[in-house]
């Protein structure tokens, strides 16, 4: 049996490798936690994630990345209500190329992209779409080429998600936060062989299953 990807390495802040270049090609497992593990993307009810608003929010800015960075490739993800999992491939990985890795996610569940099932009342779904609209807007004004590295997508991830958050506390539809949304430090791990993406992977879609037994977990009243 294949061993499970070990959650309990979650909680480690980021350890940079010592003249590791991580703008180099290949695949990486981030974690980033929100501050004080404070659940604001959503709930989890019968073992599945649904996101709210800001849930849906953080989504989108994730699958704009590569508006951005055109040299990354998004792989499996997921949303917690108060932390994001995420595989990222900076294109042209050498140990694991991306035709492969295609084909080691269809045995990780029905497709690399977790999503969730939403209601939302029409007043908000309407604000939101127009965040979303000037989202994209300025992500597509946003320089783009080759300058890509791990911390700057993360940096830019945190950036966009933390400016979108604000507009709609201002508006009124999210409460707000306390100092900052996402804690300062991230985990990373670079993906290295097969075996290694095939755990990460099915740790990431089975995140949800797991919730209660996860080390970011917390009682939601």
């Amino acid at each position: 049996m294949t061993p499970k990807f070990n959650p309990n390495l979650h909680h480690r802040r980021s350890i940079r490798l010592k003249n590791y270049d991580y703008s180099q090609s290949g695949l990486y497992f981030i974690t980033i936690c929100t501050q004080n593990r404070e659940c604001l993307f959503g709930e989890i009810i019968d073992d599945r994630i649904n996101l709210n608003i800001a849930g849906k929010m953080v989504e989108n800015v994730w699958l704009a990345i590569p508006q951005i960075f055109s040299d990354t490739k998004l792989h499996e993800y997921i949303i917690m209500p108060n932390h994001f999992h995420a595989i990222i491939e900076i294109v042209g990985a050498d140990s694991i190329s991306a035709q492969n890795a295609d084909s080691i996610s269809a045995h990780t569940g029905n497709g690399r992209v977790v999503r969730a099932d939403m209601e939302y009342n029409r007043v908000e779904m309407d604000s939101f779409r127009a965040e979303m609209d000037s989202l994209r807007a300025e992500m597509d004004s946003a320089p783009t080429g080759t300058d890509v590295s791990l911390p700057k997508i993360v940096q830019t991830f945190k950036r966009y998600t933390t400016i979108e958050y604000i507009k709609m506390v201002k508006q009124n539809i999210l409460p707000s936060f306390e100092k900052r949304i996402w804690q300062r430090n991230y985990y990373e791990h670079i993906i290295r062989d097969e075996k290694s993406y095939r755990n990460i992977a099915e740790y990431i879609i089975n995140n949800p299953l797991k919730w209660k037994e996860d080390d970011y977990y917390v009682q939601i009243d």
